[in-house]
């Protein structure tokens, strides 16, 4: 008896000693939240308070100081982070994750996002603040990455911690770009569609809407869509963030309860974690912004203070074309322009592999871009097709426009400021304190030929086809103060530019038609109002598109549970509650009837369609044509289905799946039990205990595609939706109470495991509540963590 005790009591010592000892070894990655340290550089001491979710408030003398304290405590929050999104474009994350990055990595380092930062740098001038500014900001990061801690992550997988370097900042800004742009996964695909289906089918899928149609069986070709699947494949194989889309309003005095501007932004990013923004306040006697940054930029891109506020949307205009371009027929490093043949410039890049040998690759590049052929392995065109892409054929300006976005003084200094940005192209939303309320569509618009669509691909070798005029920033869609005393935008096809509406990959009308429904009811809001309506989750447009639907099921044959399922569609009004029903049974039926109408054409390229904004936008058109080319499925001889057979049979498939999945009795299929939230961390995907570690969640939510509270997720034959993008921050910005503004992030302010500000908003962010945004310099001193930075002696 007495050894048995003896054993416990070993053991429980043991027990004890180990997990003392797991806290003591956490502490060793433990951000520095207080205390003292000395950092090179600095020419005053620096404060940082760090607020109760771990927002650093910096206090400096000037900004050159504050840059360089922002740098270190950014650094020290997300340095894993920094370095995922710094390797992207330079193609490196084969080095962290071995071969089964390297086709990602040549894809992007064949992009030309390097040599054109390579060129914008050399053009930077060196003397000006928001050059010096931004070395002070890198200043911080290496002092961290050369004194302080090393994360977790970089143990794992066996990465020596590097310098960063100005190159870095713009391949970020190089990958951010990219990743807005939406043509490379949507052209290619068009291209096929007309190539090898004919222009009925385009047509239709353009949403051009034809009265008569006579529908002939032939045999069609197989659309494989190999460009765009490739490159939707390796932007989803990115263990850091894509950018999607947004939402954002600004509402002028006239329509505030309390006589004041209330502006509201959240930007749609695909979720992860760490989540993408790192939240920061820079005070000092002649400046300061409440920003929000992305890794490696200095600059907020989001922002705001007592004087102003900004924020942005993806405009989603058409910055990006593919080109066929015509090689000499006995020279293949030559190809046909319309001043005869030049030579294809040859860009050598090498890749280096975790634990393989280097591999060196090779890039033709025309006038008009890279050769996707040789940077997308297994494309089977024989044609070189170049892609022509705004961000690296014009002069980048984006360190300037950041910066001073940043440090605007008034509403046509800000203005002066977005009318820079080349690409991507941005919404850019804008309110003052002076009550000024504002939108730009910002970007290069550029003019083609009359009846050439963009959206194709387009000849490279006669010289018809090339853009023939850039407008003038005056030209481009906005409004300032306007009339009906508010501003809006969510990825919806923007005003008319001379007089045609201006061609993009704009999101359909769900959200902007939703927020101009409520922002039309009342003439009071308040920052509360603002609030509840930035977590909205009522559709404006499904519950008509699945009345629709509905009129065509044949109903005659149907059993009790089958006639109150539709009786449950009939009803919706939209909402995305957990449970909610009808969001159940109608993606599901939306996956039916899409996967019956377009499967049989479009093949391997089907789910890569169906969860485009090309589907999006046609499918309300599609719905009610009676007649359409789509609805007959090709491999049915002799017969030629209609629109009731389809739609009909989508629902009882929609119904048996259903069934079979979920149970018999209709009231149990909730949305809460086929949708869920997971942030995944790079090393989390891994699964199995790191999984637990590093990913946060999965969390029941509220929500779908295309409402206010977009939770993104892709339609597919499983049933289960598992969502992969949302708000990245929520904020409201209340210019009568502007010490209260708020905001929310995903899951937290701190990239490191062993901060307690890893996932501390997580919870919150799902049932839709905000953090304070503090200014209040009382408020602030208040704060328990206090880190003081020293110059070194």
């Amino acid at each position: 008896m007495n050894f048995i005790k003896k054993s416990l009591k070993i053991i429980l010592l043991l027990i004890v000693l180990i997990v003392v000892g797991a806290w003591l070894y956490s502490r060793t990655y433990y951000p520095d939240y207080s205390g003292e340290l000395e950092l090179e550089n600095l020419s005053d001491e620096v404060t940082v308070y760090f607020d109760e979710v771990g927002v650093p408030h910096i206090e400096a003398q000037n900004q050159q100081d504050a840059y360089t304290a922002l740098g270190y405590v950014h650094a020290q929050d997300r340095l894993w982070q920094m370095e995922l999104i710094r390797r992207i474009a330079a193609g490196r994350l084969s080095e962290i994750f071995g071969k089964d990055l390297l086709k990602t990595d040549v894809f992007f380092a064949g992009l030309g996002i390097e040599e054109a930062a390579e060129k914008s740098i050399a053009a930077l001038d060196k003397n000006s603040e928001p050059y010096r500014l931004t070395q002070a900001y890198l200043n911080g990061i290496n002092q961290f990455i050369n004194e302080g801690k090393t994360p977790l992550e970089f143990s794992l997988v066996g990465v020596e911690k590097e310098n960063y370097t100005i190159k870095d900042v713009y391949n970020v800004f190089g990958y951010m770009a990219f990743s807005f742009a939406v043509a490379h996964k949507t052209d290619p695909l068009l291209t096929e569609i007309k190539e090898k289906l004919g222009d009925a089918y385009f047509n239709e899928i353009m949403t051009t809407d034809l009265n008569e149609l006579t529908i002939n069986k032939y045999e069609t070709k197989e659309i494989k869509g190999e460009l765009s699947a490739a490159v939707s494949k390796l932007m989803d194989k990115l263990p850091v963030s894509t950018f999607i889309g947004s939402n954002s309003w600004v509402i002028a005095p006239e329509k505030t309860k309390n006589g004041k501007v209330l502006f509201a932004n959240d930007p749609h990013i695909g979720f992860s974690q760490p989540s993408v923004w790192y939240e920061n306040h820079i005070k000092t006697p002649d400046f300061e912004i409440y920003g929000f940054n992305i890794a490696l930029m200095p600059f907020p891109l989001l922002g705001h203070n007592r004087e102003y506020a900004y924020g942005l949307t993806m405009l989603a205009n058409d910055d990006l074309n593919f080109y066929i371009e015509e090689n000499k027929v006995d020279d293949e490093n030559q190809y046909k322009t319309s001043d005869g043949y030049k030579s294809y410039a040859l860009r050598s890049k090498t890749i280096k592999i975790k634990d393989e040998a280097d591999t060196t690759f090779s890039v033709k590049v025309s006038k008009h871009g890279p050769i996707m052929n040789g940077i997308i392995s297994h494309m089977n065109d024989d044609r070189p097709i170049a892609m022509h892409w705004l961000y690296t054929q014009l002069d980048n300006e984006q360190l300037d426009v950041s910066f001073e976005m940043s440090h605007a003084n008034s509403l046509n200094s800000f203005r002066n400021a977005v009318s820079k940005i080349h690409a991507p192209g941005l919404n850019v939303m804008y309110g003052d304190a002076k009550g000024n309320i504002a939108w730009f569509a910002s970007a290069k618009l550029y003019q083609l030929r009359d009846s050439l669509s963009s959206k194709l691909y387009l000849d490279g070798a006669s010289g018809n086809d090339e853009i023939t005029e850039f407008l003038p920033f005056d030209e481009n869609p906005q409004a300032i103060n306007p009339s009906w005393n508010y501003v809006y935008s969510a990825n919806n096809q923007p005003d008319s530019v001379r007089g045609k509406l201006y061609p993009g990959y704009y999101q359909p009308q769900d959200r902007a038609k939703r927020i101009t429904t409520l922002l039309n009811q009342k003439n009071d809001f308040t920052k509360q109002d603002v609030e509840q309506m930035i977590y909205d989750v009522q559709s404006a447009t499904v519950s008509d598109i699945a009345k629709d639907l509905l009129q065509n099921v044949n109903r005659e044959d149907l059993s009790a549970s089958q006639k109150k399922a539709i009786s449950i569609l009939e009803s919706w009004n939209g909402n995305y509650q957990k449970t909610a029903i009808a969001p159940t049974i109608y993606n599901r039926f939306l996956y039916e009837v899409l996967a019956a109408t377009y499967k049989d054409e479009l093949g391997d390229s089907f789910t890569l369609f169906i969860n485009s904004q090309l589907q999006d936008q046609a499918l309300p058109i599609q719905v009610n044509r009676e007649n359409s080319i789509w609805w007959d499925n090709v491999t049915t001889k002799n017969t030629t289905e209609t629109r009731n057979e389809i739609i009909t049979n989508s629902f009882l498939s929609a119904y048996s799946f259903l069934e079979t999945q979920l149970g018999e009795n209709v009231d149990n299929w909730m949305w809460k039990r086929v949708i869920s939230l997971e942030h995944e961390h790079a090393i989390g995907k891994a699964g199995g205990v790191l999984r637990s570690i590093f990913n946060v969640g999965p969390f029941e939510t509220i929500g779908g595609n295309e409402v206010i509270n977009n939770q993104i997720f892709q339609l597919d034959s499983t049933g289960v939706y598992k969502i992969t993008a949302g708000p990245s921050t929520r904020r409201v910005i209340d210019f009568s109470d502007i010490e209260n503004s708020a905001a929310i992030l995903p899951t937290g302010q701190s990239g490191n495991v062993f901060s307690d500000h890893y996932k501390d908003q997580a919870q919150k962010f799902v049932d839709g509540e905000f953090v304070k945004m503090s200014l209040n310099e009382a408020e602030i001193k208040k704060s328990v963590n206090v880190l003081v930075l020293k110059p070194k002696q």
